[in-house]
């Protein structure tokens, strides 16, 4: 397959993806294989959080539409223009994927095909079922996908490299498995905004985006604010009121009940508004329902610290506070070529 057959294929999902939104699945009769997948495709959205409880339906739309949007020509091409595919020799790449989040794979599982490899694919138990579906519609898009697309339920064998993602203990288990390997072993990480107290309301309700989405499980989610000494969190907490229904899902309202009920059991002091806890903490990973805060004096002497600890951290929120932060409520709307860890997948994959 030539590149431009493997970007046409992508770009086809691109379209297909984009029919499903929340509450207006608008079947467009010019995209391709309408006709045997999209009824499919919407049962089993409906289905996803009876495979995993954190999968609402509102949670998988969003992914689905987050993947429409990045499947265009135009972003494919911007994507992979800066690289030379001409001397890639096809290998078999392994996947071993989280299941935090739906889809949380996907990019590792575009980029070993876009780059002309084989993928075998370990799914985790919580994300067994949207990737082996939209691997099928690739395949009705482009046969000759088949052959280079394995899913393996047990041990990964007769594999050339390796992209595992787990958690930090996982990972040492990782780099031992794997350690004769050419891999890419991704650890525990989180995300943190940077605050002034200057930020408009939209600004902090955008923050409530990059908190909340995906009930705060993904690494891309901010977990710890840093504010300055004298900060006020009443703002905050105004801005972020209209994400209040997230304590009507049993699963979030139970992590809150526990997780707020150790804290206080410890004697910790919260600042708390019925359904997130603000902690005073210097860790950057704070448990689902809850964000830690930290003070700081100057914005330079916090910029260093950063830099310092640049590898337990996924991404940066700020307005324009610190260097490489993005904005307000994009911290879940990652381009192409943002890649996870900082580390270039694509080069990885160029594999001679």
């Amino acid at each position: 397959m030539t590149l431009d057959t493997k970007k046409s294929a992508f770009v086809k999902l691109g379209q297909f993806l984009a029919q499903f939104k929340e509450g207006n699945c608008t079947k467009d009769e010019t995209v391709f294989g309408n006709d045997v997948f999209f009824e499919k495709f919407i049962a089993l959205i409906q289905l996803s959080q009876s495979h995993n409880g954190w999968y609402t339906p509102e949670q998988v739309y969003f992914s689905i539409q987050s993947w429409a949007e990045a499947l265009t020509d135009e972003n494919l091409s911007k994507w992979l223009s800066n690289y030379d595919f001409s001397e890639v020799k096809p290998k078999k790449v392994a996947l071993i994927l989280a299941g935090n989040i739906p889809l949380v794979g996907f990019h590792d599982f575009l980029s070993v095909l876009i780059t002309g490899h084989d993928v075998l694919v370990k799914t985790s138990s919580n994300d067994q079922h949207l990737l082996p579906f939209l691997a099928n519609y690739l395949i009705a898009c482009e046969p000759e996908f088949k052959n280079k697309i394995t899913f393996v339920e047990g041990k990964l064998e007769n594999f050339d490299a390796v992209i595992a993602t787990g958690s930090n203990n996982t990972a040492r288990y990782f780099e031992y498995y794997f350690k004769e390997k050419p891999s890419i072993i991704r650890k525990n990480r989180n995300s943190i905004a940077v605050l002034n107290g200057k930020e408009s309301k939209e600004q902090l309700t955008a923050l409530g985006e990059d908190i909340f989405r995906y009930f705060g499980l993904g690494c891309r989610n901010v977990s710890k604010l840093f504010v300055p000494k004298g900060y006020s969190f009443e703002p905050f907490f105004e801005a972020i009121f209209e994400y209040q229904d997230v304590i009507h899902y049993e699963k979030y309202a139970n992590n809150y009940d526990y997780n707020k009920a150790v804290f206080l059991m410890s004697n910790f002091k919260l600042l708390d508004n019925g359904f997130l806890t603000l902690k005073e903490d210097s860790s950057h990973a704070s448990p689902i329902t809850s964000v830690f805060y930290e003070f700081y004096d100057d914005i330079n002497d916090l910029q260093n610290r950063l830099d310092s600890e640049s590898e337990q951290i996924q991404c940066i929120v700020s307005n324009n506070l610190v260097k490489n932060s993005i904005p307000f409520g994009q911290s879940q709307l990652p381009k192409l070529w943002d890649y996870a860890d900082n580390i270039d997948t694509i080069s990885f994959l160029l594999i001679r």
